[in-house]
């Protein structure tokens, strides 16, 4: 493989963001230039007396970047010195922290005059000309943290006036804007926890007892899986934070690479006291023999589980020997006629920005605020202990961003490949990098189209290019795509049992069916400037034509239009049959055939839940019932199942409770959230790695590229030429949060 590297240097390293400000309205974007200006000050030209190199300007880093390496230890800094007493410092543990993203006009006051795009036609027009403030308001964090002495949770907001790239002595700049305690909630789990109950487990002897009744003394073999609690019974409630973890054994201790989950260790209930890291309950249940050991299951080469290689794939080399036809500036990126920003978050990873397109003399063209994935559910379907209870929110209990790979170890992209790093706050406030977090990359993706003329005998052929932004996961074109692989969560069974919820793969081994859902939020902004709230939902379904006059040949069939009025009309599901899928238009903007322009939404592949209504996990994933919701944009409506599932006991919070304020969609800011996923009934075959799955949905022009200036005067030819142009070549797709491109 021929792969050039780059890794990227901006002002403001890759790192972590967050959607949930206190503010419930923005205001007109001239309050915002008016009172930028009169705060602005005149920055220092030098560094502070105490010698720490001090970020001066606020405008050195886009309001939508990640906050950097040095921006986390000011903002804990400022939290743990705010702290009443030793002892409540002490206690501190960071469960995350987040920028706190602006107001959408400020967002667009950035990139009218500070950073790139640079278009101060964003802007509304004012008399005497344009006023052009100074610098941008001061960037905002927001800190999740667990108090481990009280098992309080708090929110706290951190004004960032001033970033030093170093602190000592206690020294910050951060000021505490506000805190406050969140009642009857859990934060998600930190990998820090998980290595503690692992060891508290181990430690247990009535857990050493039981593993030695099965045979295993080396507790160095065992593996013990915390997972979060969820919410089953008012035993489950957040007034404690709780584990049950899932115990396996590896057979050998100097085998890195040996699948130790091919070795599930059934029958042994525990229940883990996370606050103060005590076992609370533990029963060995049922004697169940360990699965024998099998070196087939391992990841390791074939050649040392007692196979061979094949060495019929030659070499495939992926070169770009003019570099890339992409340009990045810090997290700004063009490619083509198409632009767009990257953050990062430790809850959903990958978060796209800014979405817009360069169409000649119309100028920069909107097409999206924000894209990402908010939530990632994963139910089973085994009535049995303990798969009943698996229903891990991936997002909300433990956070996609905080388990992403880095892709120094191993990446899936081929060709020149742009690096990003993400920061992140560990348990005790300390700041982690994932190096080569995120990668940007373009992809020869075959045939676009092509046409031969039969009686000329020429042809015309044209390759589709797109771009792609990905990040890998310890758990996944504009078409969005997930792709799921990994080790399948098993069952140990008695000789001679089957069981009727999966498939038996090995000897005394079985696989239990579950389903993977994804949760796709897309802040939508169809030909909008910020400000506008100009668009709306509509539903297409194709009919049959009943027979009569109208379809003499039976042949005849139609797409039909339904607008989507209001959020709870909005609730709808896929239909195959119908070919449904649904278009987010702009209700002031036409083309040059007089239609809406819009972007389509087409389903892939989908499923809803098969659990019964009264599944416990669903009072957590209310929204998973359908397949699409539709809300007018609230800037703290970010996350479906509410910002702190874990251990939730309150049924239905987020998505399907905020529908039923019923707000108007006739026109408006539109939100998108498009729930799909997968149902596994594992094969012999997906053992013991599960081949990857890819789902996904794609989101794609509807009119959006066949546009004129103005609705009367026609286009000259060398416009329709260009339109035609971008019809066939620029036509976006959203991969599961990914800006990809055929």
């Amino acid at each position: 493989m021929a792969s050039t590297q780059k890794k990227t240097t901006p002002c403001c390293s890759p790192g972590v963001i967050n959607n949930n400000p206190t503010t419930p309205s923005s205001p007109p974007i001239s309050a915002f230039i008016s009172a930028v200006d009169s705060r602005s000050d005149p920055p220092p030209k030098t560094p502070s007396a105490k010698g720490i190199t001090v970020m001066v300007r606020a405008q050195t880093c886009h309001p939508l970047d990640p906050l950097s390496a040095a921006e986390i230890s000011v903002a804990v800094a400022t939290v743990r010195a705010a702290g009443a007493t030793p002892e409540v410092r002490d206690s501190m543990r960071f469960v995350e922290v987040a920028l706190i993203e602006p107001d959408k006009q400020v967002v667009a006051l950035a990139d009218a005059y500070f950073f790139p795009p640079f278009q101060p036609s964003l802007l509304p027009r004012t008399k005497g000309g344009p006023v052009i403030p100074s610098k941008l308001p001061p960037r905002k964090a927001r800190l999740i943290v667990y108090n481990k002495g009280s098992n309080e949770t708090s929110i706290w907001i951190v004004e960032l006036s001033e970033v030093h790239a170093a602190t000592r002595g206690g020294h910050h700049r951060g000021k505490v804007i506000s805190s406050k305690v969140v009642p009857d909630v859990q934060p998600p789990m930190d990998a820090v926890e998980y290595a503690e109950c692992e060891a508290v487990v181990k430690d247990f002897p009535p857990f050493r007892e039981a593993m030695k009744k099965r045979g295993i003394e080396d507790m160095d073999l065992v593996m013990v899986d915390p997972w979060c609690a969820g919410y089953h019974s008012e035993a489950d409630s957040p007034s404690r934070r709780l584990a049950k973890p899932l115990i396996f054994c590896r057979t050998e201790s100097d085998c890195p690479l040996e699948n130790g989950y091919a070795r599930p260790v059934e029958g042994i209930h525990v229940l883990v006291d996370m606050q103060n890291m005590v076992v609370l309950e533990f029963e060995d249940r049922r004697l169940v023999p360990l699965p024998p050991a099998d070196p087939l299951r391992n990841y390791t080469s074939a050649e040392t589980r007692g196979g061979v290689d094949r060495s019929d794939v030659k070499p495939l080399q992926i070169i770009q020997p003019e570099g890339p036809s992409f340009r990045v500036n810090g997290h700004f990126i063009q490619w083509q006629k198409w632009n767009f920003r990257i953050g990062f978050t430790p809850r959903e990873g990958l978060v796209i920005y800014s979405v817009a397109y360069i169409d000649g003399s119309r100028g920069r063209r909107p097409v999206a605020h924000r894209l990402s994935f908010v939530e990632m559910v994963v139910p089973y379907g085994d009535p049995n202990d303990p798969h009943y209870r698996k229903n891990a929110f991936d997002a909300g209990e433990d956070g996609l961003g905080k388990n992403a790979h880095s892709l120094k170890k191993g990446c899936d992209c081929l060709g020149y490949i742009k690096y990003f790093d993400a920061h992140f706050t560990n348990f005790y406030g300390g700041v982690e990098t994932i190096e080569n977090c995120v990668c940007l990359h373009e992809e020869d993706h075959g045939i676009l189209w092509k046409h031969q003329d039969w009686r000329t005998g020429l042809a015309e052929v044209r390759r589709s290019r797109r771009l792609t932004v990905s990040f890998i996961c310890t758990d996944g074109k504009i078409e969005a795509e997930v792709k799921l692989t990994g080790v399948l969560s098993l069952g140990a069974l008695q000789p001679g049992e089957t069981r009727k919820y999966g498939t038996t793969i090995a000897p005394g081994l079985y696989a239990p069916v579950h389903q993977h859902f994804f949760v796709a939020r897309m802040d939508m902004a169809v030909d909008c400037k910020p400000g506008e709230a100009f668009n709306q939902v509509v539903e297409m379904n194709v009919k049959v034509e009943e027979p009569g006059n109208n379809n003499v040949h039976n042949n005849a069939f139609y797409a039909e239009e339904k607008l989507l009025k209001s959020e709870l009309e909005a609730m709808r599901d896929c239909d195959s049959s119908s070919a449904r899928h649904w278009i987010v238009r702009n209700t002031r903007t036409v083309n040059r055939t007089g239609h809406l322009t819009g972007f389509k939404l087409v389903p892939g592949s989908n499923c809803l839940p098969f659990a019964g209504s009264e599944a416990k996990f669903l009072r957590r994933a209310a929204f998973l019932k359908h397949n699409l919701w539709v809300t007018a944009y609230a800037h703290d409506e970010m996350y479906p199942g509410g910002e702190f599932p874990n251990q939730n006991p309150r049924a239905g919070e987020g998505l399907a409770t905020w529908v039923k304020q019923n707000r108007p969609l006739e026109e408006a800011d539109i939100v998108l959230w498009y729930v799909f996923g997968v149902t596994h009934i594992p094969r012999l075959e997906d053992w013991p790695i599960m081949p990857v799955d890819r789902i996904g949905f794609m989101l794609m022009p509807h009119g959006f590229f066949n546009c004129s200036p103005a609705v009367d005067v026609p286009p000259s030819t060398s416009e329709l030429d260009e339109k035609e142009n971008s019809i066939h070549h620029n036509k976006p797709i959203i991969q599961n949060g990914f800006i990809a491109k055929l």
